[in-house]
Parts: structure tokens; sequence; C-alpha cells
């Protein structure tokens, strides 16, 4: 019998950054996603259409876990919309990393990877903002994505872009949100959902 993983969002989640620094290779890697997401929508589009392959009904299959069935709440239809999206999106400029950010999004992920919490409010590191300002200076808006399960960048940008299971795209929009500029992500353990991951968006960022 195949092994099934459900999630609260399945396709929920989402981080970012262009300019890798010194980090783990899931966080240098989903930095790098991010900016080909970015900088070439339809690129992606061919990443996501390839992948489309593994769905069955509801659900789909990991390469190289093909006995763990994913389950989704939207399936295909929220693929195909991702692909109409992006075949249609226009290129962004890359996001430049900041390390005050990805301090930010480590302070939350940190929490939940110790207590196995979701959402955007810590108990002890506070709310987005909060934590933002605790590392630093911001500059015209910011933002958040976050994301649980993956262990690799392919797959948490390609779940951030179909963002399953939620109605307005939040996750997404913030991917290809121009007014960001700058960005920092952390990921951990989390006992709930294997991994987690935090990315924190500004217009602008100084330590």
């Amino acid at each position: 019998m195949p092994h099934i993983l459900r999630s609260a969002c399945l396709f929920a989640l989402l981080l970012t950054a262009v300019n890798a620094r010194a980090g783990s290779s899931l966080e240098e890697g989903i930095v790098q996603e991010m900016s080909l997401a970015r900088t070439n929508p339809q690129a992606y589009a061919g990443f996501i259409r390839a992948f489309r392959a593994r769905y069955r009904d509801n659900y789909y299959t990991l390469p190289g876990a093909e006995n763990t069935h994913i389950i989704t709440q939207e399936g295909l239809p929220a693929v195909d919309e991702a692909l109409h999206f992006l075949e249609k999106q226009k290129p962004v400029p890359q996001l430049t990393w900041s390390e005050g950010l990805a301090l930010a999004a480590a302070d939350l992920a940190q929490e939940q990877g110790e207590n196995g919490a979701t959402g955007h409010v810590g108990k002890k590191s506070g709310d987005m903002k909060t934590r933002i300002e605790r590392h630093g200076h911001w500059q015209t808006t910011i933002g958040e994505n976050i994301a649980y399960g993956p262990d690799q960048a392919r797959l948490v940008v390609m779940q951030l872009i179909i963002d399953d299971g939620v109605k307005n795209r939040g996750h997404r929009s913030n991917i290809y949100k121009s007014a960001f500029a700058t960005a920092g992500a952390s990921c951990g353990p989390h006992p709930g959902f294997r991994t987690v991951c935090v990315i924190d968006y500004a217009g602008g960022f100084s330590d």
C-alpha cells in the first residue's frame, strides 16, 4: 500500500532571494530556483509541465518515492492554471540576498522546528513585521512565504507557484511581486511536515 501524506495546505509556501550566500544547499538551491522563476517564467513552465505527468487524480508521486502519494486539494486544475499564468507572465528582476531577512526567517523556522507549529506568527519570535524589524530596517514593502514539506529546491518553488488550495495564489504573487527587491530564507526540520522553509521579502533592507 502506498504511504499517504496529507498537509493542511498542500501547496502552501514560499521563499527566495537571488544572490546566494553561504548556507544550506537547500537554501542556496531555492535562491537559484526563485531567480530563474522570476527572470524566465516560461522556462519554469517547462519544469512544471514535466512534473504534471506525475499526477493521478488528486495526488502526485515524488521522484524516487513512487509509493508515496502526496494528496492535493485541487489536483491538475491548479497545475494547469499555474501553467497558463507562467506562459503569460513577464519577467521580473532578480532578488538580492539579505542576511538580515534570512535571520528574521530563521527566528520563525527555528521556533516551529521546536514546537511543530505552523503559520506566520510565532509565540516567541512574533509576527513577520516584528521579526524583520528585529534584524534591520526595511523599505517600501515586506512579505513572507512559508513552505512545509519539500526538501528539494525545485519542488519547493513549484509548490509555491502552483499554490494548490490557496484561493488568491498569494504565495505565487509574492514570488512575482516586482516591488520585492531583496529576500532571505531559512529552512530546518519540522516535526509535523519534515521540513519548514520561511522566506522574508522586502523592497529594500539594511541590516
